[in-house]
This record gives C-alpha cells, sequence and structure tokens, in this order.
C-alpha cells in the first residue's frame, strides 16, 4: 500500500504537519541570527516553504530568541491510571467510563469532561495495543506488537509443525466429518516437508506419519528430506506422547517446546495454516467459512461434499503445486523447492530400517509367530516372509490407530524381518506372496536334501579281474602332493595344532631327508 500523497492529507494533518517543520526552520533563522547573516529574504523563503505567513516565522522566532517553546502549551485532558481502570472495567467501553467520570465530576461540583474530548484523550493517550488489550485482553493486544524476523539459517536446520483443521465438510465413514492436516515445514526455504491428514482428531500417529513424510525423500515422498537440526512444536499432548519424543530423541533431533498461546513464534507454520485457508480450503464445496446468504444460510452448504479420499487427493496436488509453483516474493521469487535446490547444505540421511525402529510404537511384550502367523490385538497377521519362521520371539512396532499393517523385529538381535499385514485384509497379491514364498522354500530344500543324497552315496571303480574295492575318489600320489601344498599355504597360523612344530630350514646331519623332486617313473595308484 503506497503512502498517502499531498493530496491526500487532511487539513488536521497538514496543519500538524507545519507545525512540526516550523521548529526545524525556526532554528536554523536563529542559528543566522547569531553569526549576523539572518535577512527578510531568508524568512520570506521558510514562511513560503512552510505555507504559513510572514509574521508567523517572525512572531515564532521572537520566541525562539527569548527561550520561550515555539508551541504554547495548553492544560487538556490527559488519561490517567484510574481512567485506564475504569477502560479495563468495563472492558473498553468509552461512554460507559464518561458515565462514571461525569457522576465524580457531579459530586465534586467540577464541569464535566465531554464524551468527544474524552475519545479524544483516548486515542491520544492509548496505543492501539493498549486499547486493544483493555478491550479484549493480551492476545489481543500482542496482535498489534511488531515481530522481529529470525536470521536466515540453512535448509533442515529449523521445523515447524502444527494440526490444522480444514474448515471443509467431506465424506467420512457415511458421516459428515471436517478432517485435520499434520505438517512441518522448513523455516528457511518455505518448503512443505510432510503432512498426514486424518478424519477425525489427530493423535501421535498422525505425527509420526508425517515425520515419516518429511524425513524421507524416495520418489513417493520427496524431493525434500533429511533430518532436521531442531523443531518447534507447541504443547499438543500428541506432540509431547512418549512415541514422539523417543522417535525425535533417537535420531538426536532437538524439539523447542514453546509456550501455551504463542503463535508468533511459530511464524511459518502458522503463515502456512492461514495460506492453506485462502488459497485452497476456501475454494472446496462445503466451505464452512462461505458468504452467508442470510442469519442461517450459508453459499453453497447444499452443494454435494468431497470423499474424504478425493480430498486427500486434492490436497496432495494443492502441496505440490505450493512447492514447486508458488514463488516467494521475499526470496527473489523463487519458488520453495528452487530455493531448497539452490542450498548446498549436506542432509542427515536415514535409512528406512532405522525409521520401522524408531517412527513407530512399540509393544512391550515379546510375541511368537505361530501357524497363523503373529497375533497382536486380537487379530492375526500374515506374510510371505514367515513361511519356516514358527516359533520365532519376535518384538512388534506399529502406527497407532493405523494397525492395518505391522514392523516385526527379532527379539534377539532386533533385526527387522519384514512387514506383516492383517491377514482377513489380505489382498490378493499378499495370499500370492506368502504361497510364492512356501513353493520357494519348498524348492530350495529339496535341492538341498538331492545334493545331500548325492554326497552321501558313495561309487565304486568297476573291476575286471579280482581284486578289493576301491572307491571312485582316489587319487595319485602326485595329486595328493599337491594337494597338500594347497592346504598347507592356506591354513592360517591360529588354526594349527598346539604341538605343530615347524620343519627347520638346515636339518640335523643324523636326519634322511626324503628327496624334494617329482618322481619320473609312471603314476602309481595309492
Amino acid at each position: 500500500m503506497e503512502p498517502p500523497g499531498p493530496d491526500d492529507l487532511t487539513d488536521e494533518d497538514l496543519a500538524r504537519q507545519k507545525q512540526e517543520l516550523l521548529g526545524p526552520a525556526v532554528r536554523a533563522l536563529l542559528e543566522l541570527s547569531k553569526r549576523g547573516e539572518l535577512t527578510t529574504a531568508h524568512v520570506q523563503l521558510s514562511a513560503h516553504t512552510l505555507g504559513v505567513h510572514v509574521r508567523t516565522v517572525w512572531r515564532n522566532l521572537a520566541r525562539a530568541r527569548l527561550g520561550e517553546p515555539l508551541k504554547r502549551s495548553r492544560d487538556r485532558f490527559e488519561i490517567t491510571d484510574d481512567i485506564r481502570t475504569l477502560l479495563a472495567y468495563h472492558r473498553g467501553n468509552i461512554k460507559a467510563v464518561h458515565k462514571e467520570i461525569a457522576k465524580d465530576a457531579e459530586k465534586t461540583g467540577a464541569a464535566p469532561v465531554s464524551l468527544s474530548t474524552l475519545h479524544r484523550a483516548v486515542k491520544r493517550g492509548l496505543t492501539p495495543g493498549d486499547r486493544a488489550g483493555l478491550k479484549a485482553g493480551i492476545p489481543a493486544s500482542r496482535g498489534h506488537d511488531p515481530h522481529l524476523r529470525r536470521p536466515p539459517t540453512a535448509r533442515n536446520e529449523e521445523w515447524e509443525g502444527d494440526h490444522k483443521q480444514a474448515p471443509v465438510w467431506v465424506w467420512a465413514d457415511g458421516r459428515l466429518v471436517k478432517p485435520w492436516v499434520t505438517w512441518f515445514c522448513d523455516c528457511h526455504t518455505g518448503m512443505i516437508m510432510g503432512w498426514a491428514v486424518t478424519p477425525h482428531f489427530p493423535h501421535r500417529g498422525s505425527v509420526l506419519a508425517a515425520l515419516r513424510s518429511c524425513i524421507l525423500h524416495s520418489d513417493t515422498y520427496g524431493p525434500a528430506g533429511g533430518l532436521p537440526t531442531r523443531i518447534r512444536i507447541d504443547r499438543g499432548k500428541d506432540f509431547l506422547s512418549r512415541a514422539v519424543q523417543g522417535a525425535l530423541g533417537a535420531f538426536a533431533v532437538q524439539v523447542d517446546v514453546l509456550p501455551p498461546y504463542t503463535p508468533h513464534l511459530k511464524g511459518s507454520i502458522e503463515n502456512l495454516n492461514r495460506a492453506a485457508t485462502s488459497m485452497f480450503f476456501s475454494t472446496l464445496p462445503r466451505y464452512t467459512h462461505a458468504q452467508k446468504l442470510d442469519a442461517r444460510r450459508r453459499s453453497g452448504e447444499k452443494d454435494p461434499a468431497l470423499t474424504f479420499e478425493g480430498f486427500v487427493e486434492l490436497f496432495a496436488k494443492w502441496v505440490h503445486a505450493r512447492n514447486t509453483e508458488h514463488k516467494m516474493a521475499d526470496y527473489g521469487d523463487l519458488t520453495p523447492l528452487e530455493w531448497w535446490n539452490s542450498e548446498d547444505t549436506p542432509l542427515r540421511e536415514v535409512s528406512a530400517e532405522d525409521l520401522h525402529a524408531f517412527l513407530l510404537e512399540g509393544d512391550r511384550s515379546a510375541r511368537l509367530i505361530h501357524g497363523h502367523g503373529i497375533r497382536f490385538k486380537g487379530r492375526d497377521y500374515m506374510a510371505g516372509w514367515m513361511t519356516g519362521r514358527s516359533g520365532t520371539r519376535v518384538h512388534i512396532r506399529f502406527q497407532p490407530h493405523h494397525l492395518e499393517q505391522i514392523e516385526v523385529f527379532d527379539a534377539d538381535n532386533r533385526h527387522h524381518l519384514g512387514t506383516a499385514y492383517l491377514a482377513d485384509q489380505a489382498t490378493d497379491e499378499q495370499i500370492e506372496q506368502v504361497y510364492q514364498a512356501r513353493t520357494e522354500r519348498a524348492r530350495r530344500l529339496r535341492r538341498d536334501l538331492r545334493r545331500a543324497e548325492a554326497l552321501r552315496r558313495r561309487r565304486f571303480k568297476p573291476h575286471t579281474t579280482a581284486g578289493p574295492a576301491r572307491a571312485d575318489a582316489a587319487m595319485t600320489r602326485q595329486q595328493a602332493v599337491k594337494e597338500m601344498r594347497t592346504l598347507r599355504s592356506n591354513r592360517p597360523a591360529d588354526d594349527l595344532p598346539p604341538d605343530y612344530m615347524p620343519r627347520r630350514v638346515i636339518p640335523p646331519g643324523c636326519w634322511a631327508v626324503p628327496s624334494t623332486t617329482e618322481p619320473t617313473q609312471p603314476e602309481e595308484r595309492t
């Protein structure tokens, strides 16, 4: 918004501006008078510039020479502490305060102040923040305070997270609900790192799911991702739950819990909430803050509502468009994704297996894999990798309120075994994976048994004359010497027997040393 020009100022504003400029002009003329350089032309030029009469400038110059103030003071009605208390008592009602002042003046016999004078005194003596605070309280007063911006940092240095209830009615499970969005944004680049939508009030599972989508940057979640240095959140019990604190603490992420009722301390996510309302939610059908047609009806309240699946799909498209197409004026008209890619700060990577371990809530007791899979919360979970693991002790980690699948870990070495799915809701593909795993395991065992049977079966050489039976694996003397040399060269030193004595380089003269030359006679069977 451009400042008002000279033609837009009122007579009162012009008079105030002249009075403010008159003081510096008179002091400049007084300095010229002390040096003996003041002329009538100087006074006329100042009067013409200020738009006042020449006699006004001479009169104020004479007052300045005598040391008198240029602006004559007059007794005006001022706001006192008692009047401030009355304004707070009547919750900012100036007319009610004027009645109290008039009653007190009538008791003392003094002339009561007029209502317009009281209005001018309140406007002159109280700031807009004070008037809002005396009327509605400190949060309303804080809305008139300027807030400093945090200094620029780097990507993934600071995140902010929050819940936002979408002011839109959608169909979910046969009834109309207003879904909740749990999301996190990067304060430096403005990038929406990840989000999760729930049709009911959010919980710790919503926070864990949103964090998972923030940290991973695969094709499904990316392109931004990685671990942050710190996260600012409010004092919601879902953000402060044991599962969320454990997940962030395990990855050495600092969590800054803000004081209550201080939205100005996480301005990035609050601005994102307002932007989502004005740019996306307000364009959807069944928007709850649409224009009113009368005292009861709103525009579009009879329109068909979106399904929950449709709402999530449209919300995902809007998030992608904001990250890739919305240009930010404060960042040189760059989109959040362009600003993110322009940074060269290295990312703290984390594998999906580690996310399975920390971004899920764990079951405290160990369980067994039985013939129907894993029994958990009264339901059976099955997966193809369980083939042949019946009787194995495992630990389970799961996402609260989303028990369609669980992550299974070995109870002894904490190794991630795989994902198990609810057996009653298994898809055809998951069932086919179980059957394929069983077939592959049987095929592998059958191959191993055939190889073992081949090793167990001894073969003998055929004979055309009478003689003892000889195994087919017999070797020549030359082959035996070569095999022994290979074994000695490959045998580690720590694998030798304790009574082993190495051969000396120069044996005693009384020893008979065998010849090391290769035999030249024909091969002799052993």
